[in-house]
């Protein structure tokens, strides 16, 4: 099978071009494809037509899916499978519905994150719902040798409150949120590459530091993250297939007017602990 790969900008992403993920892929394109992902961290799939069996089943070629652990059996009978929307269907019920949200890396607050999110898009809003992309690895390059220094060897802790607002970072956060610390500086497990591993959404502060002290270097640090030169933005069309690194990116959510209806279709794939 004769596929492309066109990148979609500067910082990251690439569309592959010339598949249909409903079919079997043979071995070759499927190398491929794993290649294109490790090089630009999200791919993105146009008019795409996936069943739930057939999204699940190429997801599964990347590893054992992941259940949904924030909400489990909430949004979809399949435990796999998790309807980023706001409406309702015959047999589920949206969840994340609305409003912008803030750059984030996929369950970075249990002790072992997804490795790859899989999105499809079944409704689009005629504008807005977009999603950015960050390539920590930029991100971590771009800091000053002296920061690079201070933070070798820390810890940050994670923290996801759901139930208090699963979109924008609150100042009280619930003692029954799902947390955990990871390295502020990772290596990807398979390039080998430092990535900086902290988010505005979901780290709360640098484990061993005062509070003040923590927050200005998150500040610094979030700074360099969200710079615009680190990041693709993605305007959805119907049909499309996004996935990406959460090992190695950050990912957020722009506003749209909520009478609009937008429904995607999301699965993920375990990863492994992080480290040093």
């Amino acid at each position: 099978m004769a596929i492309e790969v066109k990148p979609l900008s500067d910082a990251l992403g690439a569309e592959i071009a010339g598949v249909d993920l409903g079919r079997d892929l043979d071995g070759e394109t499927f190398s491929t494809i794993v290649d294109a992902w490790r090089e630009h961290l999200v791919l993105l799939f146009r008019g795409q037509r996936l069943s739930t069996e057939a999204q699940i089943a190429f997801a599964s070629r990347f590893g054992e899916l992941q259940e949904v652990r924030t909400t489990p059996g909430v949004s979809h009978a399949n435990p796999f499978v998790m309807m980023v929307s706001n409406v309702e269907g015959e047999d589920w019920k949206g969840v994340l519905p609305d409003g912008e949200m803030q750059l984030h890396s996929d369950q970075c607050y249990y002790e072992v994150p997804a490795k790859l999110t899989m999105l499809h898009a079944l409704e689009v809003p005629p504008a807005g719902g977009d999603t950015l992309f960050v390539n920590c690895y930029r991100a971590y390059e771009a800091l000053p040798g002296g920061i690079k220094t201070d933070i070798a060897g820390v810890y940050a802790l994670n923290v996801y409150d759901y139930d208090a607002n699963a979109t924008i970072r609150e100042n009280e956060i619930s003692p029954d949120a799902p947390r955990f610390a990871h390295p502020v500086v990772t290596t990807h497990p398979e390039t080998g590459r430092k990535v900086l591993y902290v988010n505005r959404l979901m780290t709360d502060h640098i484990v061993g530091l005062e509070r003040q002290e923590s927050r200005a270097l998150l500040d610094t640090l979030i700074e360099t993250v969200e710079r615009s030169d680190f990041i693709y933005r993605h305007v959805w069309r119907i049909g499309d297939v996004v996935m990406w690194d959460n090992r190695c990116t950050l990912h957020g959510r722009t506003g749209f007017d909520p009478s609009h209806r937008r429904t995607l279709r999301r699965v993920t794939v375990k990863g492994e602990r992080p480290s040093r």
